[in-house]
């Protein structure tokens, strides 16, 4: 059983019961010609509203999701299982971000000044217009609000298809931009099939197209947009390499281990994926991961103390045990976990696999859930060949009590971001996005909005 689309309509199912709660119908070709027409005469009219006005909507957005924190996360709690506690979390970050970027987006959309000779110069920001969005599951609200709070920002639209197991969230989303005054046209939802996303890449109004989602997805998404020459941004999937030196403080990088893999199930693209851990602490690093994950309460995703809910999709769970399996037939050790849980609901047992090598399955590969890969490196220098042995490239971590090694390792890993005895996080200050099989093209941060305008360069000739 899956929550996946039907012939005319996608299903919101209830993850922790198994209960279909919601039919969500597909929109026809007449409702997308509609959406778009909305969207580029919004486009029109949001362009030319002043970067000031922009950025006091963002505001005014922020309160309007606060407003909405519980109804919000209780959608996200039911339809994909994400705990309680977590989903308010999301909905409260995704209020400091459209308060981050009011306060400081106006200055990185700034006309630049550059001196020329005999001239003056400078570089402008423009709006590109209406921009398409195909957005993931797990995380419903942060997903859309980051890319969102910039591309409105910068005097853009944005198109949102959601995915389908969560369209009763894109929906309060929707309310929640609207109560903030958005006009009319300024945040379109479109539940498209893949053939209606299609249509709306094709579609001249649309001039850009915005995906997080699976490496599958980016390259059918880059090859639809490059036919006819728009720009796509895309976030794809990662095996994000934890690395933790003998010298590192053991207790603090076991915690954020056990935080970076569990988090939302496990259902991260960010995350702490391949733990790699070097030789001389390696068996105390695994006891000491063990007996933290044990103390990790699964269950209700409701409950306050739970901290592991259901998978979102059964299907994913299904993937998720034949990727263990593989691998555990491949020569990893199982070391706890690694079956699915009896009783209502789409649960896997957080699962520990150690002994993980590169040719197996849960080294080469995402493993989307509560699944955690143990790697022992024979020192550094080993630790960054592993790290870097994987056709993703999103972000890593480093844990060392040497930050001088730790600046020199990051400059050898190739990922989009290196966070130095810290968490991996997505966060409105710093810059996200992949290299390699991760993706291309950056959110956030002032990069992330330049991304999204066109950067027009204006020269004055005074001679």
């Amino acid at each position: 059983m899956t929550a996946t689309a039907t012939v005319n309509h996608s299903v919101s199912q209830n993850p922790a019961t198994g209960e279909v709660f919601a039919h969500h119908p597909f929109a026809t070709p007449a409702e997308i010609d509609l959406a778009l027409t909305r969207s580029a005469a919004a486009a029109a009219l949001w362009r030319q509203v002043p970067v000031e006005e922009r950025a006091a909507f963002l505001v005014r957005l922020a309160a309007s999701l606060r407003d909405r924190k519980e109804a919000l996360a209780a959608m996200m709690t039911q339809e994909m299982g994400k705990p309680i506690i977590q989903a308010r979390a999301e909905v409260e970050k995704c209020a400091f971000l459209c308060e981050w970027y009011a306060e400081n987006g106006p200055k990185f959309l700034a006309p630049q000044l550059v001196a020329v000779d005999k001239g003056q110069a400078r570089q402008e920001f423009r709006p590109l217009g209406p921009i398409l969005a195909v957005m993931p599951w797990n995380f419903p609200a942060w997903q859309v609000l980051r890319g969102a709070a910039g591309m409105l920002l910068a005097g853009n639209t944005y198109v949102l298809k959601h995915a389908p197991n969560v369209m009763g969230g894109a929906y309060l989303l929707r309310d929640a931009i609207v109560a903030a005054g958005a006009p009319e046209g300024l945040f379109e939802v479109v539940h498209a099939t893949p053939e209606g996303v299609s249509v709306m890449i094709e579609d001249p109004r649309i001039v850009a197209v915005a995906l997080t989602g699976s490496t599958r997805a980016g390259a059918a998404i880059a090859r639809q947009a490059g036919a006819v020459l728009k720009k796509s941004i895309l976030e794809l999937g990662g095996a994000d390499a934890f690395i933790v030196l003998s010298d590192a403080d053991l207790d603090a990088a076991v915690r954020s281990a056990v935080a970076g893999r569990f988090q939302n199930t496990g259902q991260v693209c960010l995350a702490a994926k391949r733990i790699i851990v070097e030789q001389p602490i390696a068996e105390a690093f695994e006891a000491l991961f063990v007996e933290a994950v044990k103390v990790l309460k699964v269950g209700d995703p409701l409950r306050e103390d739970t901290y592991i809910g259901p998978m979102a999709r059964y299907d994913l769970r299904d993937e998720l045990h034949r990727q263990v399996e593989l691998s555990v037939s491949e020569g990893a050790r199982l070391v706890m976990g690694g079956h699915r849980l009896e009783g209502t609901g789409n649960f896997y047992a957080p699962t520990i696999l150690a002994d993980v090598q590169p040719g197996m399955v849960a080294f080469d590969q995402e493993l989307f859930g509560p699944v955690a890969s143990l790697i022992v490196a024979r020192d550094a220098a080993h630790a960054i060949e592993l790290a870097n042995d994987s056709e993703f490239g999103l972000a890593g971590s480093i844990w060392t009590a040497d930050l001088d090694q730790a600046n020199r390792m990051a400059t050898q890993i190739e990922t989009g971001g290196v966070f130095i005895n810290g968490d991996v996080a997505s966060d409105p200050r710093l810059t996200v996005g992949g290299v390699k099989k991760s993706g291309f093209g950056r959110e956030l941060s002032s990069f992330g909005l330049h991304e999204v305008c066109n950067i027009q360069t204006v020269w004055i000739d005074r001679r």
